[in-house]
């Protein structure tokens, strides 16, 4: 089979190419790269004034299989990731039961491939449970293919047991993410505690129970000569520790949501539980911080943290709603809105921090449109005007703060190992 993609504008940021050209793919494979290519047995894709870019990598989602499948489930959750432009995304282990084992480890990458229609890896759980009390079966999680460990949705508040964990898991190689939020500061908090969660009346999450818990981490990592990786984070000094600890040489890379890079403590409206987030939207300062984090290189990575709930659970009380919503196929959409359009970001910087920089920190033999390499492409239409319309979502989950928002920019095409997934919004496979 061959698919030919013809004159777009090729952004590669591993390779540092940014160039007008076509792409020949041949048994799922990326065989040519250069103008004027001619291949008459070739299904074509004209991609002439569209942006051509390695295949969207989200390492933060969760697809809530085992036990939550009301919310989302591999197939789902899959072709809302295609639908938003990504071919490759990891799934978090706070799962019903927990993903702390490697037979749970490879039967979800069983499932996955006879469901899913991108590439799905599985992020196992850092300690039993989740519960922070011991180590899970981290090694035999390594050697089923665990791509790294997290106790995301929880702080594992011991230092003794994180730093078991990274004392053990750089003998293999694997990173552990971290969920960092000191508990007994967060307990109940719905959101950003400061100003407006007075005058709301409502419990808040301070900033500082993050910069506590991000700077415990880098210390570990640091002690311990091991990489440890900052989920989401969202504070103005945790951002800044990150960048001090990088220019000490600590092993800390950290990402960054669509929501915290753009979104602020004014958007909460109580009548409206898809703000709640954790970690919770913040204020402009700290929103800048992050921005400035992403520009340079703090922050290496954007990722959705898409967490879907079922509609019973999020039309609650705010105080009483989980936290979290669906990020898949708004992501791409929001950031070049309200960063690429707005000029605070160049689109290479955004495709890097998508595509080649997350390949990079997790390991993965992807984020990159060499010659040989497969042939996973995000063909994006930077300029398409679109509404987000929650009757047209993939994803089970339905409260999103960008419904019926108007965007501008939108992946067009999802080609995954050679193989047309996504076309114009619709899953075609």
């Amino acid at each position: 089979m061959k698919l030919l993609i013809k004159g777009g504008r090729i952004i590669d940021p591993a390779n540092k190419m940014d160039k007008v050209a076509d792409i020949l793919i041949e048994d799922g494979k990326i065989s040519k790269i250069r103008k004027d290519i001619k291949a008459d047995d070739a299904e074509i894709i004209d991609a002439a004034g569209k942006i051509v870019t390695p295949g969207l990598i989200d390492m933060h989602t969760h697809m809530r299989e085992p036990g939550q499948e009301a919310k989302e489930d591999l197939a789902s959750g899959s072709r809302a990731a295609a639908a938003g432009g990504y071919t490759t995304i990891a799934t978090m282990p706070n799962t019903k039961p927990v993903i702390d084992n490697a037979i749970l480890i490879k039967g979800l990458q069983e499932k996955a491939k006879e469901e899913a229609v991108v590439n799905i890896e599985i992020i196992g759980a850092l300690t039993k449970g989740q519960k922070g009390e011991e180590l899970a079966e981290v090694g035999d999680m390594t050697e089923a293919g665990a791509i790294a460990f997290s106790d995301d949705g929880h702080y594992v508040d011991k230092a003794k047991v994180l730093l078991n964990g990274l004392d053990y898991l750089k003998t293999f190689n694997k990173i552990i993410i971290s969920h960092a939020e000191e508990t007994s500061l967060v307990e109940d908090g719905a959101m950003n505690e400061g100003h407006k969660s007075a005058m709301l009346g409502m419990k808040g999450r301070p900033s500082v129970a993050e910069d506590i818990a991000v700077m415990r981490d880098i210390l570990l990592a640091e002690y311990a000569q091991a990489p440890i990786h900052i989920a989401h984070i969202s504070t103005k000094n945790a951002v800044d520790f990150v960048r001090q600890a990088k220019k000490r040489g600590v092993q800390v890379t950290a990402e960054a949501t669509p929501h915290n890079l753009t979104m602020t403590e004014d958007m909460v409206n109580l009548a409206d539980s898809s703000t709640k987030v954790n970690p919770p939207l913040r204020t402009d300062s700290d929103v800048n911080a992050v921005l400035n984090g992403l520009l340079d290189g703090t922050i290496d990575a954007i990722v959705t943290d898409h967490a879907p709930h079922a509609v019973e659970e999020k039309d609650r009380e705010y105080k009483y709603a989980p936290s979290g919503f669906p990020g898949l196929e708004t992501a791409l959409g929001v950031l070049l809105t309200d960063l690429y359009h707005t000029g605070k970001a160049d689109l290479p910087l955004i495709i890097e921090k998508m595509s080649s920089a997350p390949a990079k920190i997790f390991g993965l033999n992807k984020g990159t449109l060499s010659k040989d390499a497969v042939a996973d492409i995000t063909i994006i239409d930077p300029d398409l005007e679109w509404t987000v319309d929650k009757d047209k979502f993939y994803t089970k989950g339905s409260h999103s703060p960008f419904v019926g928002r108007k965007l501008k920019g939108k992946a067009i095409s999802t080609i995954v190992a050679g193989r047309i997934i996504m076309q114009n919004g619709i899953i075609i496979k």
